[in-house]
């Protein structure tokens, strides 16, 4: 559970409670979450995924491809092949929802 707030005194009071109530360790400021990392400064709280890109990279083989502007062959011609090997459902749908995963928290690259 991540307990959030600006007053002090109401998250001390409902740890308080529920540390009564229910089994639950205090495990301090949140780094962490979902392949959401957090960081603190005095300009604020900021949250970014590079370590959950990276592994997602890693996982499908692509750490070391380079950026593009357009990311396939420019007029290439599609053709079908009809003796082609199916692609892994499962990984394919893992990716696909780890992409989408990603848009939700990259508005920048939901469009794409």
């Amino acid at each position: 559970m991540i307990i959030t707030g600006n007053v002090v005194e109401e998250i001390t009071w409902l740890k308080k409670n529920m540390f009564s109530k229910f089994e639950m360790k205090n495990l301090g400021n949140l780094k962490y979450f979902l392949g959401i990392q957090v960081l603190r400064s005095k300009q604020g709280i900021f949250i970014y995924q590079k370590k959950y890109v990276l592994d997602l990279l890693a996982e499908t083989g692509l750490i070391d491809c380079k950026p593009v502007d357009t990311p396939m062959v420019v007029n290439h011609n599609l053709h079908m092949e009809l003796i082609g090997e199916l692609a892994d459902k499962e990984r394919y749908q893992r990716l696909v929802g780890k992409l989408i995963y990603l848009s939700h928290t990259h508005p920048n690259i939901a469009y794409v």
